[in-house]
């Protein structure tokens, strides 16, 4: 079944991890939710301003943006309740991780392009 991931930190430049996993996560069938308060749209994807914009349930968050950055979305993240959040590389942080957790969040330390090459997404 197809999950809906939230991408925060989405980005339209092709080099980028952020944009790889959106190509990579919508090439193997789940629905993308890109989380950008600076652009519109990305590839005719809507961006949301914040997590709190996107109505559907959430099944996974996944970060391309900088533990100071993150900070600012971890209450809106929390609420949404996703059964998990992907800490992708530069992107770890305990305390941030210990709220998702005490949230009931599952929190992995993995990157999202890793994990759905090997099947383990």
């Amino acid at each position: 079944m197809p999950e809906i991931v939230a991408i925060i930190g989405a980005s339209e430049k092709k080099n980028r991890y952020a944009y790889r996993a959106m190509v990579s996560l919508r090439d193997h069938g789940h629905k993308v939710r890109l989380v950008n308060p600076f652009k519109e749209t990305i590839e005719s994807h809507i961006c949301f301003k914040a997590v709190s914009d996107i109505k559907e349930k959430i099944d996974t968050v996944t970060l391309y943006v900088n533990p100071e950055r993150f900070r600012g979305h971890v209450d809106e993240v929390v609420k949404a309740g996703p059964r998990r959040v992907i800490m992708n590389p530069g992107t770890e942080d305990t305390e941030m991780q210990e709220v998702l957790e005490d949230a009931g969040i599952e929190v992995v330390r993995a990157c999202t392009l890793v994990l759905l090459s090997t099947d383990r997404f």
